[in-house]
Order: C-alpha cells, then sequence, then structure tokens
C-alpha cells in the first residue's frame, strides 16, 4: 500500500505541476485578450481571468460526474476550492508584495458585495432542493434532489453578474497601445492552456479517488483538501503575479469572480450534466457556513482602511488550516461535528 500511495502522491505532484503551467499559459493569454478588447482591470480580473483560471474547477465537476460517477467529490472540490480561494489566495497575495494588498470601494461595495449574495443564493437552492424535493433517510440526515430547473437559479444570476460586468465596459477607455497583441495567437494559447489544464485535472481526481480507496477514507475529504487545492493553482498563479505587478485589484477582482463563477455555473453545471443529484443539506450547510465565515472575514479585512495587512493575512492562513484539521478529524471519526459526513 505504502508504493501505492507514493505512487498516486507522485501523480497529484506532477498534475499539480501541470495546471500550473496551463496556468502561466492562461494568464498571459487572458492578460493579452484584456488590454487587445480594452477591458478595465476590475473585469479582466473578475469576469476574464476569473472564469479561464476556474476551469479546472469546472472541469472536475464534469470529469468526476461523467467519468467516475463521483459527482460529491466535485462539490466537494468546488466548496474546498472557494474556501481555498478566499482565505489563502488573498493572503498569500498580500504577504509576496511588498506594501499591504490593496482594494477600492469597486471590489468592496460590488464584487464582494455580489459575492456575498452569490454564497447566499446557492445555499437557498440547496435548501429549496430539500424543502420540495425531499427525500426520506435515516438519523435526522436532510436529504433533497436538486434538477435541472433548480440548478437554473444561480446560472441566471450570473447571467445577471455578466450584465453588470458589460455595463462597467461601456464608458471605459483603454490609454495601452494593444497594436502589437495578435488576438488570433492569444486565443490559441488560451485554448491549448484549457487544454493543458484539463489533463492535470483528470491526473488529480484520480489520484484523489485513489487515496480514497487505499486509506478507506471518503473521495470528500481528498476532494476538499488535494483537488480543491490542486484545482485552484490557477486562481493562486494568476492572483499572486498580478500582486507582485503591483494590480492589487486585478488580484482580489480574480479571487472574487472566480468564486462567483465556481458557485453560480460550476456546480449547476454538473447537475444539468446528470440531470439531478442528491444534495446532503446536513452537510452542505456547515460547508457553506465556513465558506460563509471566511468570505465576511475576508470582505472586513478588506474595508479596513483598504487593506490587507500582513497580520491579516496570517489570520486568513491560520484560518483555513483550522478548516482542514475540522475536515481531517471529522472524516477520520474522531469528532462529530457534521452528522452523515460522506462515508
Amino acid at each position: 500500500m505504502i508504493l501505492s500511495l507514493l505512487f498516486w502522491t507522485f501523480i497529484a505532484l506532477i498534475a499539480t505541476g501541470i495546471l500550473w503551467k496551463g496556468s502561466d499559459w492562461l494568464e498571459h493569454a487572458s492578460e493579452g485578450l484584456s488590454i487587445y478588447y480594452e477591458l478595465p482591470d476590475i473585469v479582466q480580473g473578475a469576469l476574464v481571468v476569473a472564469i479561464g483560471s476556474s476551469f479546472p474547477e469546472l472541469s472536475t465537476v464534469v470529469i468526476s460526474s461523467l467519468l467516475h460517477g463521483e459527482f460529491e467529490l466535485g462539490v466537494a472540490a468546488i466548496v474546498g476550492s472557494a474556501i481555498f480561494n478566499i482565505l489563502i489566495i488573498p493572503a498569500v497575495a498580500g504577504l509576496v508584495t511588498k506594501d499591504p494588498l490593496e482594494s477600492n470601494r469597486d471590489l468592496v461595495y460590488k464584487e464582494a458585495q455580489f459575492y456575498i449574495i452569490s454564497v447566499a443564493v446557492l445555499i437557498i437552492t440547496f435548501a429549496f432542493a430539500a424543502i420540495f424535493n425531499p427525500i426520506s433517510s435515516e438519523n435526522g440526515v436532510i436529504l433533497g434532489e436538486m434538477d435541472r430547473l433548480l440548478a437554473l437559479m444561480p446560472i441566471v444570476l450570473y447571467a445577471f453578474y455578466i450584465f453588470i460586468q458589460y455595463q462597467d465596459t461601456m464608458d471605459y477607455e483603454s490609454d495601452i497601445d494593444a497594436s502589437a497583441i495578435n488576438p488570433l495567437k492569444q486565443w490559441g494559447m488560451l485554448a491549448l492552456s484549457l487544454v493543458v489544464i484539463l489533463i492535470g485535472v483528470e491526473m488529480l481526481v484520480r489520484s484523489a479517488i485513489e487515496f480514497g480507496n487505499l486509506l478507506g477514507t471518503p473521495s470528500f475529504l481528498w476532494g476538499i483538501s488535494v483537488v480543491a487545492a490542486g484545482t485552484s493553482i490557477p486562481d493562486a498563479f494568476v492572483s499572486i503575479q498580478k500582486a507582485r505587478k503591483g494590480d492589487a485589484v486585478t488580484s482580489l477582482a480574480n479571487v472574487l469572480g472566480s468564486n462567483i463563477f465556481d458557485l453560480l455555473v460550476c456546480i449547476p453545471v454538473g447537475v444539468l450534466i446528470v440531470g439531478t443529484t442528491v444534495i446532503n443539506f446536513t452537510v452542505a450547510a456547515p460547508l457553506m457556513g465556513a465558506l460563509t465565515l471566511g468570505t465576511l472575514l475576508l470582505f472586513s479585512f478588506m474595508r479596513t482602511d483598504m487593506v490587507l495587512s500582513r497580520i491579516e493575512s496570517i489570520t486568513l492562513i491560520v484560518l483555513y488550516f483550522l478548516f482542514l484539521l475540522w475536515m481531517g478529524l471529522e472524516n477520520f471519526d474522531v469528532i462529530d461535528s457534521i452528522p452523515s459526513l460522506p462515508a
């Protein structure tokens, strides 16, 4: 078993490296296209770069659902990735820069608040599944069936988000010369990066399933930790690069925009693919509660003097590792604060 664990650990590391390289290509292509199409920084970070860097999360849901029949692993990876994005990425980006990471009012009062609305809408969607399509269960577990109609609710909200971003581009005029940018080359690089990322995600999902089989633990655990962190590499790479270049607004907007896409599009797309899926609201509610707590903490830190200080960054990192400890203790049956956590 030890040799098998070492082998799949090696595969997971290789997959992470592949995702890192694909993310590098994606970051350059997204930046070039944003300059060519004269998009404002906040739109570039919240929409173009965010959707591209969230492709691993979308791929995780599709691959785990269609190829491996592990929809719950995909959902765990999405929620885990959202928590990783909101706690780790801004913190690391804030620590690698010489000065505190600066935000602005557009970021705090539009992007962050819309993200909080996104979290609320997904929780409401899960609750509707439990209320209107309940499934009988034992031990007080609350189950509900989420169908395609319910899955459209968050997608409609994302369409509204795109409309808001479109409004921001109406009066914007770029002062950067885009004449040297070849859009076809940039689109080609973007497409190639997505293919590379897709390969890395498949390797990572397979590793998570094998870890669960070898150690007798639920794939849910590895989805919310290993797969979540691995698929967040593109978001981390893009945000950290932007922060080091002094573009803090795009860095933070990418984090928020990626999470909005993950929650409002990635999970519903998985439901649209499989038709219906069972939502364990007893598990979903505490996890979404943890995500809400992390979101409110980041929101309050960003609002304080419009900067993310080093102490605040370290606080976010500590909170993330406490979350991982909580999940580990739950999955190894040391504690039982979340009834019916997937076994």
